[in-house]
């Protein structure tokens, strides 16, 4: 870290200049330490700002990083395992060592990956705090300065985790694993699978008037004209009015993106652009319409900022739309339709209009697509209908949300609820297979540590020797 300051004796101001570098951690440890930690029983404790408590490497640990973490995690709600006062500048030790790894790999993270993960965090905190305006009450600080004081860590932390997920790539599971592994656990044991639900949608969205898409074109071709003729900047209109509110936040940057990731229709207009001073021609998307502008093209990649705009959808019309569909519902409890034929025929939701209007998602823990959902991997509109269903149920017609952010009208059917149960091989394999996969990642990164401590030069104050540690290694 920086700007950080050390009080008499000069010894400990004189700390990093004499710190042992990676390369010399072996030959470090082995013998003497070319490192002297200052000697805190001959400075009066007030007269400490700050200290250097581990060296890890040419890593130092200082007291108030720990303290920082503390106050993080208290205010946070978080707990830590074991002694905080031990674990905290282990889990900072720890962090060191993947950092180091992943700079050795040549492992690297986006700015636009820090970005999001950054405005998530903030977003959160807006939600939880009520607005803005409380968030920066609380926090003392303006949102801009939160982002930038925030931005180094949660690139450490993006690095961390890559360099995990490339440490476990190659752990695979084999069926006769999984049967290995639960054989001799006893019942209780064995993973509680939740309440699952499969569940048949039809969306329709509202009919939008001419008028209104037209209202819309117009506002695009407005900001169009004011950053053409040099009056505001592209970046600055996405803030203030695009609805696509993530890459808002950004100026409508969208970060480097292959063809494929984006909309057929965004893409082929986005990457036939040359000049970033010019502003595309406007483009109508499954998600809305666009304005959109170059910023730079890597390759098959490209970052382009936009403005999505939305046409206004009034009460009459999801009135209207709410009617039909409840229509089309009757007609199915009548069995003039099946669910099946009406999704084909009426849903406007492509993603399951050909699947029988069977709702699915890719499970994180797996990274697999499933028709299987616990409840709070719902949409919540969707969930709230789905809770008090049976089997069979047909529910009214609802407004929701989309996963594009359109607003849309729905019905949905309960095709099938399994209750909550203790795993079994035949009905659960896949929760058995995460359990032991996430099992074998998480010793294979515990032996990786346990041996990356081995080769790297450590030296800890002695007020942490009798600590309990989760790896060992530490104490030599």
């Amino acid at each position: 870290m920086k700007n950080k300051y050390v009080a008499v004796p000069m010894l400990a101001l004189a700390l990093t200049a004499m710190l042992p570098t990676w390369s010399m951690a072996q030959e470090t440890a082995a013998g003497d330490s070319a490192v002297v930690m200052a000697d805190r029983s001959q400075v009066p404790a007030e007269s400490v700002v700050d200290e250097i408590i581990w060296i890890v490497g040419d890593e130092p640990i200082y007291k108030s990083d720990v303290e920082a973490l503390r106050i993080q995690s208290e205010a946070e709600g978080l707990k830590w395992k074991g002694n905080p006062d031990c674990s905290i500048p282990e889990q900072i030790a720890v962090q060191k060592l993947f950092l180091n790894q992943a700079a050795i790999d040549s492992i690297e993270v986006s700015e636009s990956e820090i970005v999001q993960h950054v405005d998530e965090q903030i977003s959160n905190w807006i939600q939880i705090a009520g607005s803005q305006e409380k968030l920066e009450e609380y926090r003392r600080q303006k949102v801009s300065q939160m982002r930038l004081s925030m931005h180094d860590e949660f690139k450490k932390n993006l690095l961390v985790q890559e360099m995990k997920k490339k440490l476990v790539s190659d752990v695979t599971v084999s069926p006769a694993d999984v049967r290995a592994y639960f054989k001799h656990l006893p019942v209780d044991s064995v993973p509680l699978v939740p309440t699952e639900v499969e569940v048949q949608i039809i969306t329709m969205q509202p009919r939008i008037p001419a008028e209104e898409t037209n209202r819309v074109k117009d506002e695009l071709r407005e900001y169009t004209d004011r950053v053409t003729k040099g009056e505001t900047t592209f970046a600055t209109l996405a803030r203030l009015y695009s609805e696509d509110k993530e890459s808002a936040r950004r100026g409508g940057e969208l970060g480097f993106v292959g063809r494929g990731t984006l909309d057929p229709a965004f893409a082929s207009v986005a990457f036939n652009l040359t000049d970033p001073k010019k502003i595309s021609k406007i483009v109508e998307s499954e998600y809305g319409y666009h304005i959109i502008q170059l910023v730079e093209k890597r390759g098959d990649r490209i970052n382009v900022r936009h403005i999505l705009r939305r046409p206004q959808i009034s009460g009459e019309m999801l009135e209207q739309a709410r009617l039909r569909l409840d229509s089309i519902g009757d007609d199915i409890r009548e069995g003039k339709a099946t669910f099946e034929q009406a999704a084909l025929w009426v849903s406007d939701d492509k993603d399951t209009r050909n699947n029988n209007g069977l709702m699915a998602f890719t499970d994180q823990e797996s990274r697999t697509l499933t028709s299987k959902f616990r409840m709070r991997d719902l949409p919540t509109e969707v969930a709230r209908e789905v809770e008090n269903m049976q089997v069979g149920d047909i529910s009214k017609a609802f407004s929701m949300i989309n996963s594009r952010g359109q607003l849309v009208c729905a019905i949905v059917k309960l095709k099938n609820r399994i209750e909550s149960h203790r795993a079994t091989i035949t009905e659960d394999f896949q929760v058995m297979k995460n359990v032991v996969m996430n099992s074998r990642r998480e010793q294979l990164i515990h032996d990786w540590v346990v041996n990356k401590i081995k080769h790297t030069y450590v030296r800890i104050n002695d007020e942490y020797k009798n600590c309990d540690f989760e790896y060992e290694g530490w104490i030599r």
